[in-house]
């Protein structure tokens, strides 16, 4: 459907055209923190306040960690890609592009469902993978709680996503899949 000005209406989708999810590993990102962060009670909408930095709270948060800050070495990273991979073909999410680093991963993805579904699938699959390689035992937390879902409703917005996922992360990525 078009609007008045000939471009397609996007927003009217039930689903948007793809999702830039980003998720962390354990213990890499916390409330206060200077990158700020989203609240869960009732505060986690769009367009809501950030929590703004504070130290002592940053520095609180990561005193009450239950485990030690987990980082992926490359030898998990490609796990958690071909998890990402896999998880997808059997889901029939049309993934568009990958970078897993050594604190978190991005994906471009598309499906016609929620982004939450999207996201737990993801450390699922790459959760399981890792443990069955031996990289982590099984009461070790790999992810963070939550993740970023951003909707993207129109195709520039896909390749802007693309753009930042594949190469704008402060160095070449060691791996990723454009498709």
């Amino acid at each position: 459907m078009l609007d008045d000005h000939g471009f397609e209406f996007y927003e009217n989708n039930t689903f948007p055209i793809a999702y830039l999810i980003t998720f962390r590993t354990y213990g890499t990102w916390h409330h206060g923190d200077e990158r700020l962060s989203v609240g869960r009670n009732g505060t986690n909408v769009y367009g809501s306040a950030m929590i703004q930095p504070n130290v002592p709270l940053a520095e609180m948060m990561k005193e009450r960690q239950a485990q030690r800050t987990l980082i992926l070495e490359q030898d998990h990273r490609i796990i958690v890609a071909e998890a990402l991979t896999e998880v997808c073909d059997f889901r029939g999410y049309d993934i568009r592009a990958t970078n897993v680093r050594s604190n978190h991963a991005h994906v471009v993805v598309s499906g016609a469902v929620k982004p939450e579904k999207i996201v737990n699938d993801f450390k699922v699959y790459a959760t399981r993978r890792l443990r069955e390689k031996g990289a982590f035992s099984s009461d070790r937390k790999v992810w963070s709680r939550g993740a970023s879902t951003r909707y993207l409703w129109k195709p520039k917005h896909v390749l802007a996503a693309v753009d930042y996922v594949l190469y704008c992360q402060e160095d070449v990525p060691f791996e990723f899949r454009d498709s």
